[in-house]
C-alpha cells in the first residue's frame, strides 16, 4: 500500500511521531481519545488494552468482546467501509490492516485522519503490532502483560510441538470457488507453529484450487476454517466423500488467523487440536 499521510504541523515539539508497520509516520499531539478500528483482531486487542471508552467505531465483523463491541458504531465491513459514517465520528485515530482493508478506502481516509496500518505475516509481526498499538494508545503496561503471556504460552507449546510429527494439511477458507491459505500468509505461519506442513505453501496468498488439485496433493488433513467462509458440520460429509484418503476437520479460524490478543488462546487450541488428531 502506497498510502499518503496527512500533513501535520510538526512545529509543536510536544507532538510524538510514530511509525506504522508500512513505515508510514504519523504525529500525535495527544493520546488518542476517539478510535475507529476496522480490523476484528485489532479491535479485540484494543478492548483488551482497556480502551473500551475510547473505541467509537468498528466493523460488523468485529465481534469480540461481544458485550462491549455492541456499544460501538458499525462502520461497514472490512472491505466495504462506510466512509461517511467514519467521517461523522471524527476519529483521532483509525486502526487498519494492509491485507484486510480496501486500499483505496484507506487511502481516502488517510488524507483526512491519522491512520495506523499493520502488516502481519508472522508471530513476530503480531507481537510488534501489539507493542506498537499499546505504545500509541498509552497502554504499554497492559500491552507488555499480554505479550508476556503470549510468549509464555508459545514457549510451552513449542516444547510440546517439537516432539510431534509434522502433518500435511490443506487449509480451506472458502467454498465455490474453493480457496486455500497459501504460503505467504499469517495462517500459513501459524500452521507451521502448530506443527503442520501446508501442502499449498508454494502458492501465493489465497488462491482458488480445484477438487483435482486437492486430490493431487493428497493431504493428511483438510481443515475447514470457521471463517471467512462459515464451514459447518453439514460441509464435512461432502469433503469426506470427495477425499476419503484425508481426514477432514472443522477448525477455529480465529485461532489460526487473528493476530491480536486472540493469540492468548491459540496455543492452547493447537495443543488440544494436536492431541485430538494424534490420538484419533
Amino acid at each position: 500500500m502506497g498510502l499518503p499521510c496527512p500533513a501535520f504541523d510538526l512545529s509543536d515539539m510536544s507532538a510524538r511521531v510514530f511509525q506504522d508497520q508500512l513505515g508510514r509516520k504519523l504525529s500525535l499531539e495527544h493520546i488518542p481519545q476517539r478510535i475507529v478500528s476496522v480490523v476484528p483482531s485489532q479491535t479485540e486487542l484494543l478492548f483488551d488494552l482497556d480502551l473500551e471508552h475510547k473505541i467509537i467505531g468498528r466493523t460488523k465483523f468485529c465481534i469480540h468482546p461481544a458485550a462491549k463491541v455492541q456499544k460501538c458504531q458499525v462502520v461497514g465491513g472490512t472491505k466495504n467501509l462506510h466512509l461517511d459514517r467514519i467521517r461523522a465520528l471524527q476519529p483521532d485515530l483509525i486502526v487498519a490492516n494492509k491485507e484486510e482493508n480496501n486500499q483505496s478506502q484507506i487511502e481516502a481516509l488517510a488524507k483526512e485522519f491519522r491512520v495506523w496500518i499493520s502488516d502481519i505475516q508472522s508471530l513476530s509481526d503480531a507481537k510488534d503490532m501489539i507493542y506498537q498499538l499499546a505504545e500509541l494508545t498509552d497502554r504499554l503496561a497492559a500491552g507488555e502483560a499480554i505479550l508476556k503471556e503470549i510468549r509464555k504460552k508459545s514457549g510451552k507449546w513449542q516444547q510440546t510441538r517439537d516432539s510431534l510429527p509434522v502433518l500435511r494439511v490443506a487449509y480451506l477458507i472458502w467454498q465455490q470457488p474453493l480457496m486455500v491459505a497459501a504460503g505467504d500468509t499469517f495462517i500459513h505461519h501459524l500452521l507451521e507453529v502448530a506443527g503442520f506442513k501446508n501442502v499449498f505453501e508454494n502458492l501465493k496468498r489465497y488462491p482458488e484450487v480445484s477438487i483435482h488439485d486437492l486430490s493431487v496433493q493428497s493431504p493428511d488433513f483438510i481443515f475447514l476454517s470457521s471463517e471467512p467462509y462459515p464451514f459447518r458440520e453439514k460441509h464435512l460429509n461432502f469433503f469426506r466423500k470427495e477425499f476419503p484418503q484425508s481426514k477432514v476437520i472443522l477448525v477455529n479460524g480465529e485461532c489460526f488467523s487473528w493476530y491480536g490478543s486472540r493469540l492468548l488462546y491459540s496455543f492452547d487450541y493447537f495443543a488440544g487440536l494436536r492431541k485430538a488428531i494424534d490420538f484419533s
